[in-house]
């Protein structure tokens, strides 16, 4: 899980930080605890707290679930059973517009103020492609493996087929979508090309033959087109970026205004266990096959830890390797403790100190580590895009629902966008992975069956994305060993 860090305005003073050693708490001779196993006990709730109502609100969920199968409830009866939960899914969808576009718009702003020069663009850039790279990871063994699909005929929530759209025609539609000729329809609906069939020069859109010749003609479907904000916030956000002084009042709003989001964002997480628990319940109420259902969200998180696996121990090691011609395991060899922390605290936020300190002590990249490091911990989702375009792909399988090839380059796009955007939010794969469902029109309430491995991916990917970090720096320290000279912070 990534949290914001404090406000890029202050990244310039990261020269002045100070990594130290852990040191020793000596407490006074008259201190004796009463009860220390107690004490440990509740000191790990009170920094687990959400962790442990979340599994808690998983395990009730299901329990309550099982426990109502034997009713034999009817569609109405689970439709109440679900409305917590409903609710829970019209917060979050209701915080996707304002959180996309302030965070995006101060994220891109600052980017010129962050970057010192050809350092701060192959850091930007090495951040870009292995999130990419991640993304198309985890299509790759999504389609390969396909979690999602089974034996038994779609029970699960609602279910869709996808009108079949030719390749042309979705490649169009992924350039239309980045240029929308409305902003404000753009909130609310998208460009889909729809095929209605010519009969003596007259196009008729309510008949179809197979013997005439479809003709595209345009249409919209429902939903954010989140693609299309993307590309005006990124060019928006950088023009400001570059006003200086002239546009500082309007940086200052949309930062104000992420921040504000954020605490909201705070605020509405906490609501997250009470409505898991009853979409859980109502999912576990409407399988008519749990021992399959079982197999898929097994095999959904074999899949993720797997393409984890190999992003960490093959395609990040692979790029330092073919930049530094280094070994690359020696390299990871000295962040142990840095990758052993991130996966306990499940933050890169709070593991920073402990990176920075490996960086500096191992590998002598104080300078480069510095400057990256607090900046990666904001952008660099690798962990994150991998397990949502897996999750993107499991619950479209478990709804038999087929993305062809444009959908699935306007998925990776959607999955690289939202994994950056949101990364400041508490239990960021929880939200993005909202995000990405309503922008790519998947049902949001299948996001209960994720949940029940969450707290053990959300910690690899957590892992993931600190060991992207730290390549990303050796990378770019090797790269700018000849501008490391004048460079300072």
């Amino acid at each position: 899980m990534k949290e914001v860090l404090p406000c890029p305005n202050d990244l310039p003073e990261l020269d002045s930080v100070e990594v130290r050693e852990p040191q020793e708490i000596h407490k006074s001779p008259g201190f004796r605890s009463s009860s220390p196993n107690g004490s440990n006990v509740l000191a790990f709730f009170k920094r687990n707290t959400f962790v442990v109502l979340m599994m808690s609100a998983v395990a009730f969920g299901i329990g309550l679930g099982f426990a109502l199968r034997h009713i034999n409830l009817s569609a109405r009866d689970i439709k109440y059973l679900t409305f917590p939960g409903e609710l829970l899914m019209r917060i979050l969808q209701m915080l996707v517009l304002p959180l996309i576009i302030s965070s995006l718009i101060t994220g891109m702003s600052s980017v010129d103020r962050k970057a010192h020069g050809k350092i701060g663009q192959r850091a930007l850039g090495f951040y870009m492609v292995t999130t990419v790279i991640a993304a198309f990871t985890g299509i790759a063994l999504a389609l390969l493996i396909q979690p999602g699909k089974s034996s038994r005929t779609a029970s699960v929530s609602s279910s869709g087929d996808a009108e079949a759209v030719q390749t042309v025609d979705s490649f169009l539609d992924l350039i239309r979508n980045m240029i929308p000729s409305n902003l404000v329809e753009a909130c609310l609906r998208k460009y889909k090309t729809v095929y209605s069939r010519e009969t003596r020069g007259v196009v008729n859109t309510t008949e179809t033959s197979e013997n005439n010749d479809r003709v595209p003609v345009p249409g919209t479907s429902d939903g954010l087109n989140l693609l299309g904000l993307l590309v005006f916030c990124v060019a928006f956000g950088l023009t400001l970026g570059r006003m200086e002084t002239e546009g500082k009042l309007l940086r200052d709003f949309f930062d104000c205004l992420n921040k504000t989001i954020m605490r909201l964002v705070n605020i509405v997480i906490w609501y997250s266990p009470v409505g898991t628990l009853f979409l859980m319940a109502g999912q576990i109420v409407k399988m008519t096959d749990t021992g399959e259902t079982g197999r898929e969200v097994a095999m959904y998180c074999l899949t993720v830890i797997t393409g984890l696996l190999i992003h960490s121990l093959f395609t990040l090691p692979l790029i330092y390797f073919m930049v530094t011609r280094k070994n690359p395991f020696r390299f990871m060899g000295g962040l142990l403790q840095a990758l052993t922390t991130a996966f306990g605290t499940s933050s890169s936020s709070a593991t920073l100190p402990v990176t920075l300190h490996c960086m500096e002590k191992y590998h002598y990249m104080d300078k480069v580590a510095r400057f990256m490091l607090p900046i990666g911990a904001t952008m660099n989702m690798d962990g994150a895009a991998l397990y949502e375009a897996v999750a993107a792909l499991f619950i479209a399988q478990v709804n038999n629902m087929e993305f062809n090839l444009g959908q699935i380059i306007v998925l990776s796009l959607i999955v690289t966008a939202a994994s950056t955007g949101a990364a400041g939010i508490p239990q960021a794969g929880f939200v993005s992975m909202v995000i990405v469902l309503v922008s790519v029109g998947l049902p949001t309430e299948d996001i209960s069956l994720l949940l029940i491995f969450d707290w053990i991916l959300d910690r690899l990917r957590t892992t993931t994305n600190v060991l992207g970090d730290c390549i990303g720096v050796g990378v770019v320290q090797h790269l700018s060993r000849h501008e490391l000279q004048g460079f300072q912070l």
